[in-house]
């Protein structure tokens, strides 16, 4: 399964000078917030397979327009072709406004998602807004990660991490790419594509999640 992770700035070959086709080979695309409403609705009719998306600090409009025809998927954990992928949104709290977590409240959001993890076996995509702390992230109060995203590695250690919230213009020695104890952390910023296997899923792990298909992007429970 081919994935699009996007985040934070859009992609001018992917909106402004768009070329039909150019979407073609994906089959999942990931948002990782801060990113128009309508830039994600863009994306999902040219690619014709579901966007999921967290909300960035940023994506307050969200709930006056949320992007059309894709699925939120912060708090939740949702099966596609197999693989299990958890949202967490949001970065920590620097200034009044949404979508922003202390470090205690991003701790009580993973709690509440333990019976999923138990129940599906852990996870293998996490996408996120913020890095973990010490992971992706950078000094200053707004953009400073979270400790609980790297509790969450060191329990689950899925195969992915995909985050936004740092621009890679923020630096010469912003990361694209970290390695942890088996986790590949990726910057998703304004774009970044990855592969991974389909895989099979047992039914009895269906209970709890939300499951996709790629004909199928209706919810069920």
């Amino acid at each position: 399964m081919k994935i699009l992770s996007v985040s934070d700035e859009e992609c001018p070959a992917l909106w402004d000078y768009y070329q039909p086709g150019r979407l073609k080979e994906y089959d999942l695309i990931l948002s990782c917030g801060d990113l128009s409403s309508q830039y994600l609705s863009f994306l999902v009719t040219m690619a014709r397979c579901p966007v999921l998306y967290v909300h960035g600090n940023h994506d307050g409009s969200y709930d006056q327009k949320p992007p059309e025809g894709c699925d939120c998927i912060d708090d939740h954990i949702v099966l596609y072709n197999g693989i299990r992928i958890l949202g967490l949104g949001g970065c920590r709290k620097y200034h009044p406004g949404p979508h922003q977590y202390t470090e205690q409240q991003m701790r009580h959001r993973i709690a509440r998602l333990r019976w999923q993890l138990w129940r599906l076996g852990g996870v293998d995509i996490v996408v996120t807004h913020a890095a973990p702390e010490g992971l992706g992230d950078t000094d200053d109060p707004a953009h400073w990660g979270f400790a609980a995203l790297r509790e969450l590695l060191d329990q689950y250690h899925p195969q992915y991490l995909i985050h936004g919230h740092v621009h890679m213009s923020y630096g010469h020695d912003i990361p694209r790419e970290l390695q942890y104890n088996g986790t590949r952390i990726i910057n998703a910023c304004q774009r970044y594509a990855f592969e991974i296997p389909d895989q099979a899923v047992k039914p009895k792990h269906l209970g709890q999640v939300i499951y996709k298909t790629r004909q199928d992007k209706s919810s069920h429970t």
